[in-house]
């Protein structure tokens, strides 16, 4: 039996109801200082679109995709991070982020998924110190039941995103692109491996396919992303003030 972890959380145990755990009472996961980006569900879309670039990534050559919010240029640098190793207060804190130290993690037997799903809890994070999210009586307590509303939600939004994905690919709307920004020194950072919608395919599309993206939902997301791509400039101004304060 294996468990698969998220990205960036270490490893990770099945959450039981006797356990105690640190909850982070808001603060950010000190994973997140080395994420340059973060996985969104489609539900995250206007409200993160007004601060960061969102792009689609695969992870299988082009057969699958997901969208992520781009949170830095480099390698292993956020740049919404503080001095601190705190997010941005200002800017939209990403579902992903806000779950931790919680996940619901696919169950795999032999390599193979199975349909049920775990509930888990970063290992670093269970404490004898920490909340008990249970009564004795086996009843959730009211931290337990706000995470498991946000688990929930998130859960959710993430299989509504795959067939949203799953949608514009079968179009044939998704295309690579490289993105080339100037740095603090003149130089161009180069960004490579990322997705976008491509306009000119989307403004060619059959009516019954229009009509389908916009019934769907879909619509909104694309020009959401769309418009977002602008927020790569806001980036290198974040990263050229950053190095101002270096």
């Amino acid at each position: 039996m294996k468990i698969t972890a998220p990205h960036g959380y270490g490893d990770i145990i099945p959450l039981r109801k006797d356990q105690r755990v640190r909850l982070h009472a808001g603060a950010t996961p000190a994973f997140c200082r080395r994420l340059n980006a973060i996985a969104l569900s489609a539900a995250e879309f206007v409200a993160a679109a007004r601060d960061y670039p969102i792009v689609f990534m695969t992870l299988d050559g082009a057969k699958s995709f997901a969208p992520v919010a781009v949170t830095g240029l480099d390698a292993d640098s956020n740049l919404f991070i503080d001095a601190a190793g705190e997010w941005d207060r200002g800017a939209y804190v990403p579902a992903f982020v806000r779950r931790y130290p919680f996940c619901i993690s696919k169950l795999y037997v032999d390599g193979v998924a199975q349909g049920e799903r775990v509930v888990c809890v970063a290992a670093e994070s269970v404490d004898g110190a920490g909340e008990a999210l249970f009564a004795p009586n086996g009843e959730p307590g009211a931290a337990w039941r706000d995470a498991e509303r946000l688990l929930g939600e998130f859960e959710a939004d993430l299989d509504r995103t795959a067939a949203a994905c799953a949608a514009l690919a079968r179009l044939r709307l998704i295309e690579p692109f490289t993105m080339e920004v100037l740095a603090e020194d003149r130089s161009q950072v180069r960004l490579a491996g990322m997705y976008r919608v491509t306009e000119a395919r989307l403004r060619d599309q059959k009516a019954s396919s229009h009509k389908m993206l916009v019934e769907r939902g879909l619509m909104g997301l694309v020009y959401a992303h769309l418009h977002s791509l602008e927020n790569f400039s806001r980036l290198a101004e974040r990263r050229r003030s950053s190095g101002d304060r270096g």
